[in-house]
């Protein structure tokens, strides 16, 4: 229609409703992913795996056995103070480093070796100096996310308080009269004997962000992954001539070369496939050469990333494939709406809701983010989550191969092209 104005679109009610209906859901939907996710972790906080190692070797007093110890750690167990916030383990020293070295806790709590002694000593009235304070430690574990280690140091440091004055009471009881002989200093002690002192259990080099390089990365590669599927999908549709491509104020148009949907896909799939290696390499090589980010097993984080890149952007090509036009909607959400608050980088998966904690099973960034944790962090042991990686990482390329290829090849078989094929010219009978 000529004569009309292109502004006069704007009174067009569908127009308006269209738009509103799909920007209005995505709004309410990052809301509820990114703040229902994060609102209140300490509520919705369970089993958080804190370590409690119980070093201590006793003491004998008037020949019986006495190992605080074993109290501090039965109490701690046996306490419903946290519910089932927190799931404490028992274990040993060495056990309890390869859990921090694994990214398996999120902290501990530490009764040193000559506990139950310090503690005594307390008590001896013929010690005329001032006592020696005992210590529980409680190690934190900022590499396995910053939230929950915080998390894990306030129930703990908790527990060693309540423990500490539950030693205390007990000691105030049994000494009775003889607290009177006790120096002064001794007696202050005695009511709240531990002093409880925070370290790091599991010390990241400087360059670590604080142990949050590892999701910054992976939220990388996702996102390269994701952006290139959309510039790779429309070039490709560009280079058969499906549609324009505007360089500015330039608009080029190739001739059209019919191509299957499924034979779309596999174009941009292998394309994807081959320029994951240079974009995979420039990554880290932004990362880990110009911003100098703190990395360990180069080759293999290398390949992780390279490996990273096709899988988020072939997944992002086959819903675009498949959904069309509101397949960047889907891509934004499946890979960055429901994937940030649920990859356990920030906020623990323990800390989650219900519903975000299914999520987490599957969304393609918590898995890339335990790989390179693993590589970073924790010198790329398979249990530390980089066998879930390479493992969910596969398991996603099969399932958008079997997805995509599947709905698109029904597609095809339907007749549902892209453009439809021109109807061959009826012929004419030849005049008699």
């Amino acid at each position: 229609m000529t004569g009309i104005h292109p502004f006069r679109v704007l009174r067009a009610k569908p127009l308006w409703i269209a738009n509103g209906v799909i920007t209005g859901v995505l709004a309410l939907l990052f809301a509820v992913f990114y703040v229902g996710a994060n609102i209140d972790p300490a509520d919705h906080l369970t089993k958080l795996p804190v370590g409690l190692v119980d070093a201590d070797k006793g003491a004998a007093v008037g020949g019986e056995r006495v190992d605080l110890g074993a109290r501090i750690a039965e109490s701690i167990e046996k306490s419903t103070a946290n519910g089932d916030k927190i799931d404490w383990k028992m274990l040993d020293e060495k056990e309890m480093k390869e859990e921090f070295g694994k990214g398996k806790l999120f902290g501990a709590l530490v009764v040193p070796a000559d506990f139950t002694s310090s503690v005594l000593g307390l008590t001896d009235t013929a010690d005329t100096t001032t006592p020696a304070r005992p210590t529980l430690t409680v190690l934190t574990n900022q590499s396995a996310g910053s939230v929950g280690s915080g998390l894990a140091r306030t129930a703990t440091t908790r527990a060693a308080e309540n423990a500490s004055f539950q030693v205390g009471k007990d000691l105030t009881a049994q000494t009775g009269a003889r607290q009177a002989k006790l120096p002064a200093a001794a007696r202050v002690l005695l009511a709240d004997p531990a002093a409880v002192t925070v370290e790091d259990g599991h010390p990241l080099d400087s360059h670590s962000g604080l142990g949050m390089t590892a999701f910054y990365y992976a939220l990388t590669l996702v996102v390269v992954g994701m952006l290139s599927a959309n510039v790779i999908s429309g070039q490709v549709d560009h280079a058969l001539g499906y549609t324009h491509n505007d360089m500015g104020p330039v608009r080029r148009h190739r001739p059209l070369i019919r191509a299957t949907r499924v034979q779309t896909l596999v174009i941009s799939s292998t394309l994807m496939a081959g320029l994951s290696l240079l974009m995979g390499t420039l990554v880290m090589a932004g990362a880990v050469g110009i911003m100098g980010m703190d990395a360990s097993h180069l080759p293999l984080l290398w390949l992780y990333s390279v490996c990273a890149v096709a899988v988020a952007g072939i997944g992002a090509l086959t819903l675009l494939a498949v959904f069309g036009t509101p397949g960047m909607l889907v891509v934004t959400l499946v890979f960055i709406g429901m994937a940030v608050p649920t990859a356990g980088a920030t906020t623990p998966i323990e800390a989650l809701p219900g519903f975000y904690r299914f999520l987490a099973e599957f969304e393609p960034l918590r898995q890339i983010t335990a790989g390179v944790r693993s590589i970073l962090y924790y010198d790329a042991q398979g249990d530390a989550g980089l066998t879930r990686g390479w493992v969910m990482m596969a398991a996603g390329l099969l399932a958008a191969a079997l997805f995509g290829f599947g709905v698109l090849g029904w597609y095809d078989r339907k007749g549902l092209h892209r453009i439809p094929a021109e109807p061959e010219p009826e012929k004419t009978a030849a005049p008699a």
